[in-house]
């Protein structure tokens, strides 16, 4: 089990791996070696996830998510194919946290007497203002 928050988690055999080569400088080793992982997770059917984490998922993950619901994470940055595995199963983690992340509810408040006072006291003083620019004397 691979752990996700406090109260979820995803079984490792919920994830699908393939190794593929990766791309850019490396030399020969690049040609030779597969050492990319391409990391997917089928998010809409796991049991492990919530149906809050399911409705959000399409909107964090992006791209990173097809139309089946499914997320995929190729990771290729480093030489070694454990570290790439490590580093995608990593970034899915974070994912799935960022999805789980609920922003604590806004409750709305109302302004305070004395804050409306101050408000209106304060645009009453700029339209005086304002009233002495247009070169009409005899106003305070």
């Amino acid at each position: 089990m691979i752990p996700i928050t406090g109260s979820m988690s995803i079984d490792e055999s919920e994830l699908e791996e393939r190794f593929i080569r990766a791309s850019g400088p490396g030399g020969q080793n690049v040609n030779k070696v597969s050492s990319a992982v391409q990391l997917r997770f089928d998010a809409l059917n796991s049991p492990n996830l919530s149906g809050y984490v399911k409705r959000r998922l399409p909107e964090v993950a992006g791209s990173r998510m097809t139309s089946d619901g499914v997320i995929i994470i190729t990771a290729q940055a480093h030489r070694a194919q454990e570290t790439n595995r490590r580093e995608a199963v990593e970034r899915l983690v974070e994912l799935l946290r960022l999805a789980a992340h609920r922003d604590k509810p806004r409750r709305p408040t109302k302004p305070t007497k004395n804050s409306q006072k101050r408000r209106m006291d304060s645009k009453t003083k700029r339209g005086v203002v304002k009233k002495m620019r247009q070169g009409k004397p005899g106003l305070e």
